[in-house]
């Protein structure tokens, strides 16, 4: 498989339904598996680092109307433009790289705290020049949103984990993600995580490095010829 894809997303579909929104995955057959989140509450709709869809509009309609779109690593911008351009919104950035607007081609807003009025707060991940990242809580549905530190795609994960730490955070795994207890994890490559996620989440954070020659290892093998 391909680890990205392009062009009309035709195989699009929705990998997880849960109480307060939806999770889809544009391209299943590419290997990066890059996937998105519409957060719903009282209509109002929330995308997370969207990747289009043709039935895109349809969902959003479905679920309510949309209220943002929210992008949460500074290199996830993908198609968050676009889709707020459709729908006459606006794309959410966090204050932290709030700088990254001139990247977008439509309407910005920042957020610092609180997304809104969407039930989420925003917490830094890292912050660094070349990497920076924010997630989402609600602490009412223990819904945690991961955009990239870690995630369920194949070459996240070592053999045994149904959730693993970015292959280039192994060494340095994010303990800012220590103490939740997360009724589902979404996260931004892979199906999202809806059982039993914090034991999930304290056994990729503390075998990060133990586990990490396995999934080396693994992804050596995926690379070198049989």
């Amino acid at each position: 498989m391909p680890m990205k894809q392009g062009g009309e997303a035709r195989d699009a579909r929705r990998v997880a339904e849960f109480d307060g929104g939806f999770s889809w995955i544009a391209y299943p057959e590419e290997d990066m598996q890059r996937a998105s989140h519409a957060l719903v509450s009282d209509g109002a709709v929330w995308l997370v680092d969207p990747v289009d869809a043709p039935e895109l509009d349809d969902w959003i309609g479905e679920a309510g109307e949309l209220a943002g779109v929210v992008v949460l690593l500074d290199r996830h911008t993908r198609d968050a433009a676009a889709i707020a351009n459709r729908h006459g919104s606006s794309v959410y950035l966090p204050e932290a790289f709030a700088s990254a607007r001139h990247k977008i081609d439509a309407p910005v807003e920042t957020f610092d705290g609180t997304l809104a009025d969407s039930g989420y707060r925003a917490f830094s991940i890292l912050d660094t020049p070349v990497w920076t990242e924010v997630g989402l809580y609600d602490d009412d549905a223990r819904t945690l949103v991961v955009p990239e530190s870690v995630g369920t795609a194949e070459y996240f994960r070592a053999p045994g984990e149904r959730l693993g730490v970015h292959p280039a955070r192994r060494l340095f795994p994010p303990t800012a993600l220590r103490g939740f207890l997360p009724e589902r994890i979404l996260v931004g490559h892979g199906n999202p995580l809806t059982e039993d996620a914090p034991a999930a989440l304290r056994a990729a954070l503390s075998g990060s490095r133990q586990n990490s020659p396995g999934l080396y290892a693994k992804t050596l093998r995926t690379f070198l010829p049989l």
